[in-house]
């Protein structure tokens, strides 16, 4: 099977290397590797330029200013294969990644989904892991985590069949292309060995960061109800007893403050719960983490209402679900 490397970047050169390096030891090598800058300002595209390419073909697209899907469109329309493999910019994935997806393919398949794993070097990501990544699932017998354009495969046709990737979208770009596939009803097979390792946020305000990048642009893209919908609900309850608590007497407002506690530390418990065969532990580990878990959803709720926020304050624009294949196929 020859198979295209699809690959977005944006100031990535202090992983692209190491990147480039895995794909071309891969026990199955890429025909060829696709690589879109989306207006990169470090040395990115020189070392990509000066990379040693061997037996492995590599293509630079300077896509200027684009967000990941215009990337990954722009890749895609430009692969001269009909099978292309999309893995994102900073992951590492193991030696048999494409092999392992290409084995899962076979004669009637149209799409491959992979498995990801967070790395969790320090304590903290550790934490953030537990918070906020779903957890695995048993698929074919194994435990993976599934549908993430970081480990994927499909046939070149599917993704112009259904459009693509928004272009518009700096995140919930490819929640929106995996949806149009289900919906599109394609034959879907999955590789639990097909992992690649997700690096994590190293610090609770690059969470936050993240988590307001991807808070405003899911409701671009239409789908806060399976996010945001859930966390307004809680904290416009604890608002309302707030005011009435505040109305009432001032020491009423310790009512509200300590149910937001109770609810942060129930959630941490439920995660961690939820993460125990993954992330094993003792019980003196399991109440630190707990101690971490909490400022790490309270801040991801927070993103989750400023992002809302801004999003409503700044912009109030939709990305529409309609196409937006780059070479008009």
């Amino acid at each position: 099977m020859r198979i295209s490397v699809i690959i977005p970047v944006l100031n990535e050169e202090h992983s692209i290397r190491p990147l480039l390096d895995s794909l071309k030891s891969q026990t199955l090598t890429p025909a060829e590797i696709i690589i879109t800058d989306g207006g990169s300002t470090d040395k990115t595209i020189e070392l990509i330029e000066n990379y040693d390419r061997g037996a492995v073909p590599i293509h630079l697209i300077c896509a200027g200013r684009a967000y990941p899907g215009r990337g990954r469109n722009l890749a895609a329309a430009a692969a001269t294969n009909d099978w292309i493999a999309f893995i994102d910019a900073g992951v590492k994935p193991t030696s048999n990644w494409l092999e392992s997806l290409a084995a899962a393919a076979g004669t009637t398949t149209d799409v491959v989904y992979g498995s990801y794993e967070p790395v969790t070097d320090t304590f903290f990501q550790e934490c953030a892991a537990i918070a906020f990544v779903p957890p695995p699932v048993s698929v074919q017998g194994e435990l993976m985590r599934t549908r993430s354009t970081a480990s994927m495969l499909l046939r070149r046709s599917v993704w112009q069949k259904v459009g693509g990737f928004p272009e518009d979208l700096r995140s919930a770009e490819d929640l929106l292309f995996m949806d149009r596939i289900e919906a599109a009803s394609y034959r879907i097979s999955h590789a639990p060995n097909a992992k690649v390792y997700w690096s994590m946020p190293p610090t609770l305000w690059k969470t936050l960061r993240r988590f307001l990048a991807y808070s405003h642009n899911n409701i671009r893209a239409r789908l806060w109800q399976s996010w945001q919908a859930s966390i307004f609900k809680r904290y416009v309850t604890l608002g309302l007893l707030a005011v009435v608590g505040f109305l009432l007497n001032f020491k009423w407002l310790l009512l509200p403050i300590g149910l937001w506690l109770l609810m942060l530390l129930a959630r941490a418990l439920v995660a961690s719960r939820r993460n125990a065969n993954c992330y094993p532990a003792g019980t003196g580990r399991f109440l630190l983490r707990l101690i971490v878990i909490a400022p790490v959803l309270a801040v991801i709720d927070f993103a989750a209402i400023a992002g809302s926020a801004g999003w409503l304050l700044t912009d109030r624009s939709f990305t529409p679900n309609t196409r937006s294949v780059s070479d008009g196929a």
